[in-house]
């Protein structure tokens, strides 16, 4: 996943929406989201990464919620192990953030962003290694609007900034519609607004806009995912919707397929942060 802007507790409808793209070769299978279960019986309701069996967004029955970016970078090395299995490791697991930091070898791994979220507790944090000086970066999440790219949590992108002021209007207006809107745009950054990376300007380009379509590097984004959360008296209620999409024959990006899943939590306790 290379785009996300998400809202926590900004919104009396929605005390959870998050509005996210991923970003992938065309060539590098995936399974769209879905309700499955791990190795160990485990419930997981997410995409998943064919190649390597992680996934990039996924949420469980226990409300546990885990987000993944990764951090652009250049000519590095090969890492051991697939950033996609933290987020598995998160929603399957049951320590705090604290606890997972500490046990997660932040070598291992490629340059990451990682969105921990837990509706029953309320807490929520992002993890990088990048900069790797001093091992994994913990941030606590406190209520208000995020946004995240390949880069560091709220790291002034356009296409960063643009997905967040959607998400914000999409709060005022209570309309998810915005967000799709904002989530299908192509149009890609002027030259002089380009991020500083060290990729050669036409690829810098490329990757500019909130979708990114570049059939040439057969790269674009493979997903677009909603996922909003509402809250009666006895439980919550997840909405999740992913739209997929591929390459035609002639190389035009077309919708492939939509896929909705609802979930239901209990309450949180009156002592959670979410509560009050």
């Amino acid at each position: 996943m290379c785009l996300a802007a998400f809202a926590i507790n900004a919104s009396a409808k929605w005390p959870l929406l998050i509005a996210s793209n991923r970003d992938e070769f065309f060539d590098r299978p995936a399974l769209p989201l879905a309700q499955w279960q791990t190795s160990a019986g485990e419930t997981v309701i997410s995409g998943r990464d064919v190649r390597a069996g992680g996934t990039w967004l996924g949420i469980t029955p226990a409300g546990r919620i885990g987000l993944l970016t990764n951090v652009r970078e250049l000519k590095t090395p090969a890492a051991p192990r697939s950033r996609g299995e933290l987020v598995i490791r998160w929603l399957k697991g049951r320590m705090d953030a604290d606890q997972f930091a500490k046990q997660t070898d932040s070598a291992a791994y490629g340059g990451f962003n990682l969105v921990l979220g837990d509706l029953q507790t309320g807490q929520w944090r992002c993890l990088s290694n990048r900069p790797q000086a001093g091992g994994l970066h913990s941030q606590a999440m406190a209520d208000g609007v995020y946004g995240l790219s390949n880069a560091a949590l709220d790291t002034p992108w356009p296409k960063t900034l643009a997905l967040k002021a959607a998400m914000r209007e999409a709060l005022k207006s209570d309309s998810e519609n915005l967000l799709w809107q904002a989530l299908e745009n192509r149009q890609r950054s002027s030259s002089g607004a380009l991020p500083e990376t060290g990729l050669p300007a036409d690829h810098a380009s490329e990757l500019s806009s909130a979708f990114v379509y570049a059939p040439a590097r057969g790269y674009g984004t493979r997903c677009s995912t909603l996922l909003a959360a509402t809250m009666d008296k006895q439980n919550w209620r997840l909405q999740m919707t992913e739209k997929t999409y591929a390459l035609s024959p002639s190389g035009v990006m077309v919708e492939e397929a939509v896929q909705n899943l609802t979930l239901k939590l209990k309450q949180p306790s009156k002592s959670s942060h979410l509560s009050q």
